[in-house]
């Protein structure tokens, strides 16, 4: 309440019962979703060239849209409607290279608003295919750099929410607890031979991830160090290395879902104990060799993560040190067929596996990469 000029009181209620009982119906489906799917797997990779080491992924391909980013997506939209920027019928907008745009499609179909996608027109196929099975529009731009910019200007002409995963990835998510890939991995690890693992190994596209596990670690007092592994073309590394936060490269990533072309702000990069740049024929060379171990296959964010953490199993066993490490398998590779897994999507990119392959294979004999 306010007071006017002439000391008359002044009263402007804005609340409105029909939307609130809208909005916890909303809240309530995207939290239900939440009790079916938060707990995925924990697979072990077993690595007999380095006894003393244990490897484990986090399965995130199985939640219901098939990536991590399906986490990401549950926490912006309890984010966004809880701060009252979803409204019924109108748009939520998103910048997204795929996956992200795949899982918040997900869940504006769930509540019953409509979704617009805005991406690089290079998006795989199949990640199209799904935004637009999930009933989302996919918004096609020629220059990766625009579609910050594009999301934001059709929010303003629709009247809709643009979600803004690159901002408010790490502040939407609980990293204190509450079920978050965090939680759910040291849970998972309670009863195995290192249930502290020496690392935790991530990949960064908006930085969330990174973020809630660093934070999350620091939190309940583990030891446990927090490892960024990065791909060719994106500024996460270098950025970090300079500790500058205003760096850009010029060419866009070609690892879909992670690496950037600016820090984000979601990038925490304090928090993160270690980075490793990863060759993108390296990372693609990483889930082929996946693929004979686990009989899956995987995006190459997958194998961007997956290179690190062989290298510092590498590392370990050349010191003689035994733990365990965990990795994310972030996706399945079955969106990626055109590209990772196509001979001639290679051979156009310039990228030779095969020396990576040759590495691994090594690795996997000997225990050193």
């Amino acid at each position: 309440m306010t007071t006017s000029e002439t000391g008359t009181a002044v009263d402007i209620n804005r609340y409105d019962p029909v939307h609130r009982q809208w909005l916890a119906r909303a809240v309530a489906k995207v939290r239900a979703d939440a009790r079916r799917s938060s707990d995925t797997h924990l697979l072990r990779v077993p690595i007999p060239a380095v006894p003393g080491v244990d490897l484990y992924l986090k399965d995130e391909s199985t939640h219901p849209t098939g990536s991590l980013k399906h986490r990401l997506a549950r926490s912006l939209f309890l984010h966004a409607l809880c701060s009252g920027w979803i409204r019924p019928d109108r748009p939520v907008i998103e910048a997204s290279s795929g996956s992200t745009a795949v899982s918040e499609a997900y869940f504006a179909r769930l509540i019953g608003v409509p979704f617009i996608a805005v991406m690089a027109r290079g998006t795989s196929r199949e990640k199209v295919r799904l935004i637009e099975f999930q009933g989302g529009r996919c918004h096609f731009v020629d220059n990766a750099n625009e579609v910050y910019d594009v999301a934001a200007r059709l929010a303003r002409e629709t009247g809709g929410h643009y979600m803004d995963q690159f901002t408010f990835a790490e502040r939407a998510t609980d990293w204190r607890g509450n079920n978050n890939i965090a939680e759910s991995i040291f849970d998972q690890l309670a009863e195995e031979p290192h249930p502290e693992p020496a690392w935790v190994v991530a990949t960064a596209g908006t930085g969330g991830t990174s973020a809630t596990i660093a934070r999350y670690i620091r939190y309940t007092g583990r030891a446990t160090g927090l490892c960024v592994a990065d791909p060719d073309n994106s500024a996460f590394f270098p950025g970090w290395r300079d500790d500058d936060p205003e760096l850009t490269t010029e060419i866009c990533s070609r690892i879909e879902g992670i690496g950037r072309q600016r820090v984000e702000p979601s990038f925490v990069s304090a928090a993160i104990d270690r980075m490793i740049h990863v060759p993108d024929a390296a990372a693609i060379a990483a889930v082929h060799v996946l693929e004979e171990l686990i009989g899956r296959k995987a995006g190459a964010s997958t194998g961007t993560g997956l290179w690190a953490a062989f290298h510092i199993m590498s590392e370990m066993a050349l010191l003689g040190s035994t733990g365990s490490i965990v990795a994310l398998l972030c996706d399945p590779g079955d969106r990626y067929i055109d590209k990772y897994y196509s001979g001639d999507w290679l051979a156009a990119q310039g990228l030779d596996v095969e020396p990576y392959r040759i590495r691994l294979r090594a690795f996997l004999e000997t225990g050193r990469l």
